[in-house]
């Protein structure tokens, strides 16, 4: 079992509460709406949320590094690093619909060995950690089985992150899958997590948008890899797969990495 910090499960609680804080006021009111360089949009919500989680970690571990979607990396080359995403899915957000959430990861060596996706709107919180099983709001929460992918129920957050060579593999699958959905952003990896969708297959992502679902979707009997199904890292390209049944994984990857 992997050896964490004393007390670090609850800390990663306090550090969800301090960026619910921060968002639910901010839900489903007039804000202003920025966009970043990469056209994605960014609010007030997402920056104090982020900057609360900060404050909070520099206070408790200053030895520790952080990686954050709004302020960047500080002291990265720690042994102990915290990932945040203090608003994943802004869209979500801003259209007033409870589906994003606030990722928290702590990597050690490089590798995620707790993560965490609050939901603070619905009080959901799913927790994991290394070698525990995972848990929303302190019951434990397992995958379903589903062995095959005719069977499967298949999400994506949207269609629109996939570019043209992407949306023909992700098509190919989906013609495969029982079902297709769209919508949920981090909410979909959570939704699996709790053995109510067997599939989430998405792309571009970066390390603060998957580091907190690994322990959460593998405590939960699950498995996350990349498109050719290797394990994810800081240096994965973001090509993502989310599976409930382990199997499904490999499936999912022969087709998606496969020649056309």
């Amino acid at each position: 079992m992997t050896q964490l910090p004393d007390g670090i499960s609850g800390f990663a609680g306090a550090l969800a509460d301090a960026a619910g804080a921060e968002i639910v006021p901010r839900f489903r009111t007039a804000i202003d709406i920025e966009s970043k360089a990469d056209e994605s949009p960014v609010t007030i919500a997402d920056r104090e949320a982020e900057a609360a989680m900060r404050r909070l970690i520099n206070e408790r571990y200053p030895g520790h590094g952080i990686i954050g979607e709004e302020y960047g990396s500080e002291n990265a080359e720690a042994e102990f690093v915290w990932v945040l995403d203090p608003v994943d899915g802004t869209r979500a957000f801003i259209a007033g619909k409870p589906i994003f959430g606030t990722l928290i990861a702590l990597l050690q060596g490089g590798r995620p060995v707790l993560g965490v996706i609050d939901q603070p709107v619905l009080r959901e919180r799913w927790i994991g950690i290394a070698g525990e099983q995972t848990t929303l709001n302190g019951a434990p929460v397992t995958t379903r089985d589903c062995p095959v992918l005719s069977d499967a129920l298949l999400n994506s957050t949207s269609p629109d992150m996939f570019d043209a060579e992407a949306l023909s593999r992700f098509q190919a699958l989906s013609a495969e899958c029982g079902s297709t959905q769209y919508g949920g952003d981090c909410y979909g990896y959570a939704l699996l997590a709790g053995g109510h969708i067997d599939l989430v297959v998405e792309t571009d992502l970066k390390p603060y948008d998957f580091c907190a679902l690994i322990p959460v979707v593998e405590g939960a009997g699950g498995r996350m890899c990349d498109w050719r199904g290797e394990a994810l890292s800081l240096d994965s390209a973001g090509d993502v797969i989310a599976a409930g049944d382990p199997g499904l994984a490999d499936a999912a990857a022969d087709i998606l990495s496969a020649d056309y």
